[in-house]
């Protein structure tokens, strides 16, 4: 059957042939059993990347390799060939973006082959990736962000990205799930979620309740149990419990029955006392610093052997919570010098003499969490405790709590923990920014909580293909965001209406010299899905178009104005700065769509709805924070951005929390109206462009080793001055009044030379005077 056959494993991933091939609209299929391999409409075939990019262009209008674009076939292959050393690539970016400077396209004013093979290859490179991660390279970036706008590349990428979840769902997630849990019996497995009520469940939580649930209920038809983890007062609320359940909730997530660790209190502390008396655990009261040395060194505390009575006497000092009783902690008497440093004597109960946002003042000692964790899974009768591979050096530690006390085993499995690129999700540094006010609250768009995302225009069905399409995976990567985003939109593209906005402060006026005084008509709000509903649509002789749509006419070029039909362009207003003023057109009604390059969006000159286009960055400007790296060194500057724009009346019937489409911008979440504007949330759509970071492609550029107050983060620290783009663009600095007395209605272009003086060329040739010397 003809058409192009590729492998979802094909590494690496031959980009340029899928984007190709999709704008040809040739067929593509994944095959798990073929290579990349094209076959035409006699059968012939050809593989290898090369030969199908030329038997793809072959007999079309696209051009294929040539002289001309010889020269970047070459760089794309060095681009997608893994063994080419960094430098190089840097060099090929370098060149490339040099080359597209005054350039829309590689080699010619029409797409080519070259455009296909390039753009495959960097895609592909995830050195040639990180290289534009630096933002320097403006040229190139365009020159991708128009090769991935290309409606036939959002549909390639689309079926890529069907593909993969088609595929893990049906082999990697199914067979991983099909594994089962060991030992479990149909209608007895009882698995547990124990969130911390110490803030709002993030998108890591949502894996482990998903999964725990998954299991629990839906695999083995058995108990789910939700408990709260409440055994530190000093970080607790009732708010946060509250919150946790409504996640749980939206998530479609219910528990047979839910709990409290301080349910089991007075239990836990009989065990203590239990585990005392069996010479298993002993008081002590060296310095926390000194602790963690010697358990680092495998040094015995001088209190390890003290006896049975001395530590019972005091254990009980500490639990009156005396002045004596706050010296000391309780440890178990594992070993001293275990390889594995999660079994040398950890602490198990400690003092707090805060209040219990349950219990009230009763209790001065609490139980830390590796202790309190096994016994109340054995006494609540938890089968399996699923939890992340974080934990896995302390399963040892959980096993001999169990063993200790004589209690019933619990299976423990382990899945990876859920971390993506630029994103935090540590509690305490979530809070950190609350504190900073750098967010609005945990709910904040910018926040990877489940709030957050979903105010950001995540859907609970996007979370939970997601979670299960990772599956109990035991790998512990930084995700990229683009797969969670792209299957979302694969979510909210069919339900999401269509509507238009013009940017307010780019807004030009037309004038429709024989458009209809007004008139209004009824349309529908999606054109491939009745079922949305329809919108009330203003024709008049006076709209508005985009300034960027407005300066891309020819003088008496036809275009298509969307749902309207074709039109001329006449006539152009332009001021001294080039910026367009105005237009005239004139409609062309019997004109084909078909053959217009440019399909406008517009609006008719009527009683706007003004809204606020908001797009937000990641928080930290570094992919994945070290252990000793210090926040205050990657706080994003600028992470919100707002565009003015002007929209009509059709959004008056929108709802907080409605996603719909501002067609030729993206996807939006209504947010709400604030200062008589409507705000909506741009929502990613898994594209480069749509998650890449705003601030760096803005030309900003990040502050050297510029550390908040204190040289850290953390309680006394102080939020970053807000930075803008314009401020930051570290551009050259140029000598006071440099070519001042110049006036030019051209465009402002930055000087290609540089500013330095050049040094004396050693050379036998004559002297020459410099061309550009005074």
């Amino acid at each position: 059957m003809p058409g192009l056959a590729l492998a979802l494993t094909e590494s690496p991933f031959p980009y340029a042939a899928l984007a190709l091939a999709s704008y040809l609209r040739v067929p593509v299929s994944f095959d798990a059993d073929k290579s990349l391999e094209h076959t035409d409409a006699s059968g012939t075939k050809a593989t290898g990347l090369d030969a199908v990019l030329d038997a793809l262009v072959k007999g079309t209008n696209v051009a294929g390799a040539s002289t001309k674009s010889a020269s970047f076939i070459d760089i794309a292959r060095a681009l997608a060939t893994p063994s080419t050393p960094f430098p190089e690539i840097t060099k090929a970016i370098d060149t490339l973006d040099d080359h597209l400077a005054f350039r829309t396209l590689l080699a010619g004013h029409e797409l080519s082959v070259a455009d296909f093979a390039v753009w495959g290859a960097i895609k592909s490179s995830s050195k040639a990736l990180g290289v534009l991660k630096s933002g320097q390279h403006p040229h190139i970036s365009r020159w991708i962000t128009y090769i991935d706008g290309l409606a036939s590349t959002v549909d390639a990428l689309a079926q890529l990205t069907d593909a993969k979840y088609n595929k893990a769902r049906s082999s990697t997630t199914s067979a991983s799930f099909a594994l089962g849990l060991p030992g479990a019996v149909h209608g007895k497995v009882v698995t547990r979620f124990p969130p911390e009520p110490s803030g709002y469940l993030h998108i890591g939580h949502a894996k482990a309740a998903m999964l725990n649930y998954f299991f629990g209920k839906e695999m083995y038809n058995g108990k789910f149990i939700v408990r709260f983890d409440d055994t530190n007062p000093t970080k607790e609320r009732d708010e946060f419990e509250q919150t946790i359940l409504e996640d749980l909730e939206m998530l479609g997530i219910r528990g047979d029955v839910i709990t409290h660790t301080s349910d089991w209190f007075e239990k836990l502390y009989e065990y203590a006392v239990e585990i005392i008396k069996r010479g298993k655990a002993y008081c002590d009261d060296t310095e926390q610093v000194d602790m963690r040395a010697q358990r680092m060194d495998g040094i015995a505390s001088k209190r390890r052997d003290a006896s049975i009575e001395e530590n019972l006497a005091r254990f009980a000092e500490m639990t009156k919570g005396t002045t004596e009783g706050k010296r000391w902690c309780l440890r178990a008497k594992i070993s001293v010098d275990d390889p594995n440093k999660a079994m040398r004597d950890p602490v198990i109960y400690r003092c707090n003499d805060m209040p219990h946002h349950r219990t009230g003042d009763k209790w001065k000692v609490y139980p830390i969490y590796d202790f309190a964790c096994p016994i109340v899974d054995a006494l609540e009768g938890v089968t399996h405790a699923l939890r992340t591979n974080e934990y896995h050096d302390r399963n040892p530690q959980y096993q001999w709590m169990l063993d200790a006390l004589g209690l019933r085993k619990v299976e423990v499995w382990d899945f990876s923990r859920l971390n993506f690129v630029f994103t935090l999700l540590s509690k305490r540094k979530l809070h950190w920014f609350v504190d900073q006010n750098l967010v609005r609250g945990w709910d904040d768009p910018r926040f990877p909580t489940v709030r957050g995302v979903r105010r950001r225009g995540m859907t609970v069905e996007a979370i939970k293909q997601y979670m299960l399409l990772q599956g109990p995976s035991q790998s512990t990567v930084a995700l990229e965001w683009d797969s969670i985003w792209a299957i979302n939109k694969k979510v909210i593209d069919p339900i999401a209406p269509r509507l238009w906005a013009i940017a307010k402060d780019k807004a030009v006026k037309v004038t429709v010299t024989n458009g209809p005084k007004s008139e209004t008509k009824t349309l529908p709000l999606h054109k491939k899905n009745p079922d949305v509903g329809t919108k009330q649509t203003l024709f008049s002789s006076a709209i508005l178009v985009e300034q960027e749509d407005a300066l891309s006419f020819e003088d008496n070029e036809e275009i298509t104005l969307m749902d309207w039909g074709n039109a001329f362009v006449r006539k152009k207003s332009v001021d001294a700065s080039g910026v367009i003023t105005a237009l005239e057109m004139e409609l062309f009604l019997e004109g084909d769509f078909k053959k217009t390059k440019k399909k406008i969006t517009w609006l008719a000159q009527t009683d706007f709805a003004p809204v606020r286009l908001l797009d937000y960055d990641y928080l930290i400007t570094k992919k994945s924070l070290e252990e000793n790296d210090s926040l205050g060194d990657f706080v994003t500057p600028t992470t919100e951005f707002v565009v003015e724009a002007l929209t009509d009346a059709n959004v008056t019937a929108l709802k907080k929390g409605d996603i719909m489409q501002f067609e030729r911008k993206g996807y939006y979440i209504y947010d709400g109206e604030r200062d008589g504007a409507r705000d909506f949330i741009c929502i990613p759509d898994g594209r480069a462009a749509s998650i890449a970071s705003k601030w760096v492609t803005s030309g900003a550029t990040a502050p050297s080793a510029q550390k908040l107050a204190g040289q850290s983060w953390g309680k006394g620290a102080a939020a970053p001055k807000k930075t803008t783009a314009a401020a930051t663009t570290g551009a050259p600095a140029v000598a006071e009044n440099q070519f001042a007395a110049a006036t030019t209605k051209m465009y402002k272009v930055d000087s290609v030379y540089s500013t330095e003086t050049p040094p004396k060329a050693d050379t036998k040739m004559y002297e020459v005077k410099s061309l550009y010397a005074e």
